[in-house]
């Protein structure tokens, strides 16, 4: 025998809700994330979100979950540009290119960088897809070194250093941190290269610090 719905409100607009009450969270968690880091309390992105504490732990029962869920797009992105890098016939202009892009989203999501390198033992979808990246990225190198492009000394924790310096870049607007980005890239790769050409760097931009100096 069946049991009547107590509610007023149907099955069907019930999971509606919950939906919702999801992909909020989840929108305000990545805008929170980017802006300020990882550091953002759970408690804080359900104030933001409008919804209550324990809403946001029935559908994200730790911060692990939420992060890794947060963040699943942009490690599918990174994964993406780091394959197509690989496959670039110009080893040393397919790992620029990654280098480049990757930092670009490093730069503009403060979050993503803290994500990429924080060890989430019990995320087994978000760790195989930064093993694989981090896989691919080490065949890279190894390709552009064995082309004569890159110098024999780099390594793959070079370039996380790297990647981890550049996330570190502070500025006021989303145009200026992409700019600042891409000098900085620019910057570094002179400093691997095996034979660094002569062009120019990017335009230099004004950050916050330089500007409060002057």
């Amino acid at each position: 025998m069946e049991h009547p719905v107590r509610s007023g409100t149907p099955r069907h607009d019930l999971r509606s809700d919950a939906r919702d009450n999801r992909d909020r969270i989840l929108q305000v968690a990545r805008a929170a994330f980017a802006q300020e880091g990882i550091g953002v309390s759970m408690r804080e992105v359900a104030r933001r979100a409008d919804v209550g504490p324990a809403t946001l732990y029935r559908r994200f029962p730790t911060k692990e979950a939420l992060v890794t869920e947060a963040f699943a797009e942009q490690m599918a992105t990174c994964r993406r540009i780091v394959e197509g890098g690989l496959h670039d016939p110009d080893p040393w202009h397919g790992l620029s290119t990654v280098i480049e892009e990757v930092c670009v989203m490093h730069a503009v999501d403060r979050g993503f960088t803290a994500a990429f390198v924080t060890a989430f033992p019990k995320a087994a979808d978000f760790a195989q897809e930064r093993t694989h990246a981090l896989r691919c990225l080490g065949e890279l190198i190894q390709h552009a070194k064995d082309s004569g492009s890159l110098r024999r000394d780099f390594v793959l924790d070079d370039l996380i250093m790297l990647i981890m310096a550049n996330s570190g870049i502070r500025a006021t607007s989303r145009k200026a941190a992409v700019a600042a980005s891409r000098r900085f890239v620019a910057l570094q790769l002179r400093s691997i290269a095996a034979r660094p050409d002569g062009a120019p760097l990017p335009p230099a931009v004004r950050l916050p610090l330089l500007a409060a100096l002057r």
